[in-house]
């Protein structure tokens, strides 16, 4: 990568490097396991002109999202997450019974179907075709398709344009940020809203989340090279929200520039924070690699120890950023038998890379682990208590970020 996706400029330094991994949501099949498979360079870099931190584009958006391994409504606590947010929304936006919502990347329909129940006309945008299927035959509308300006423009020319448009946990994942958010302002009314949820790259520093960079997050933003970005659509940032999702997101709320207005007071209470953290200089990313390395030093030192004393590890989730994590470390079966999901479509394949069985949850319950180290860390509160069987038998929790954390649980 030469040159920064939004800015052009050709000021890039490097944060952290984790090697080559394979894209972290092409999980094996047991046929494939003799095969060859890709692994691609995995490097964080940000930009020092406009600081929107980034990686290389190497994978394309089709090529993970076409078929994708990943459902929403199998987390519970994002269900809610999602029916809370309508609620405001309906509020914030003034949406009444002849309001117009779209949400980009709208997955099996897992926040669109809240609107439905309300009786709000809506349309999902979702490019994965098996995803896609599930929200239709969930009731909610879907168009299967990547948000261009064209797209936009096709989308508002036959439906009329939205008065919501939203677009939560996708910002980071298109290569092509101002083609992207172009289409955005295409589907939004001149006086409509925009609501984009993302992670914020002032936790993730903070917090060691290193396991959150994986190829199909092209960039990390924080607020300021947000506010650049959507600029580059004719978008303006009035609001934002922090929130504890994906272990620290912000929540956007755009206007088309037009009309936006004076942003509220929490948008320079953010940038202060960021400016204070040091993340439009370079002196806030260079202790990161660092801690990074501790991170994994940490985890490999448990792993191993656990398996010479002879006590039993698997996993729990196999979520992208699992997939990072496990990848960066070097974790192979020998430390990590196998790990289980909840999502049915995971069931009998192998994490990329690290080749790893996933299995059904139940799995957990028949071995009696000693240990489980629970890869979705960000769900921490949801899993302490979906786990809290284990401690039947004595078994505990392992969470690797932001450091390594052996928990005892009860029922």
């Amino acid at each position: 990568m030469t040159r920064c996706r939004l800015c052009g400029s050709a000021a890039l330094a490097s944060v952290v490097d984790l090697g080559a991994t394979p894209p972290c949501e092409s999980f094996l099949a047991a046929d494939r396991l003799d095969l060859p498979e890709p692994a691609y360079p995995l490097h964080l870099r940000v930009c020092t002109d406009c600081w929107l931190a980034q990686i290389p584009p190497l994978i394309t958006p089709e090529e993970t999202f076409k078929e994708y391994a990943y459902f929403s409504s199998f987390s519970t606590s994002w269900v809610e997450h999602a029916r809370v947010f309508v609620a405001d929304a309906v509020e914030r936006a003034g949406l009444g019974p002849d309001a117009f919502v779209v949400e980009v990347a709208s997955n099996d329909g897992y926040l669109l179907k809240h609107v439905v129940d309300r009786g709000i006309r809506c349309l999902g945008i979702e490019p994965s075709v098996n995803v896609g299927a599930a929200a239709r035959d969930a009731g909610v509308p879907t168009l299967t398709e990547f948000l261009s300006p064209e797209t936009g423009a096709a989308v508002r020319a036959e439906h009329g344009p939205a008065d919501l448009v939203v677009a939560n946990n996708v910002y980071a994942h298109i290569p092509d940020v101002v083609g992207f958010t172009q289409g955005l302002r295409a589907l939004v009314a001149d006086d409509g809203w925009v609501s984009i949820e993302v992670q914020h790259l002032l936790t993730l520093i903070e917090e060691n989340q290193y396991d959150t960079i994986y190829h199909e997050h092209f960039q990390y933003y924080t607020v300021a090279s947000a506010i650049r970005a959507l600029a580059s659509g004719g978008l303006t940032l009035v609001d934002v929200e922090l929130l504890p999702t994906h272990g620290g997101s912000i929540r956007l709320w755009a206007r088309p520039s037009e009309v936006a207005g004076e942003p509220t007071a929490r948008v320079a209470e953010v940038l202060d924070r960021e400016k204070a953290a040091g993340l439009q200089e370079l002196s806030g990313y260079a202790e990161f690699s660092a801690r990074v390395a501790k991170v994994r030093r940490d985890l490999l030192r448990f792993l191993i120890d656990a398996a010479e004393h002879g006590k039993t590890v698997v996993g729990y989730g196999a979520p992208g950023k699992g997939n990072t994590l496990l990848n960066h470390c070097g974790i192979r079966p020998d430390l990590l038998a196998y790990t289980v999901d909840r999502n049915p479509y995971k069931h009998g394949k192998f994490t990329p890379g690290t080749r790893i069985p996933i299995l059904a949850p139940e799995q957990i319950a028949a071995d009696r682990p000693d240990y489980v180290l629970v890869l979705p860390w960000n769900l921490r509160a949801e899993l302490v208590e979906q786990l809290s069987f284990v401690h039947e038998w004595g078994g505990r929790l392992v969470f690797p970020i932001p450091e390594l954390s052996v928990v005892e649980v009860e029922r």
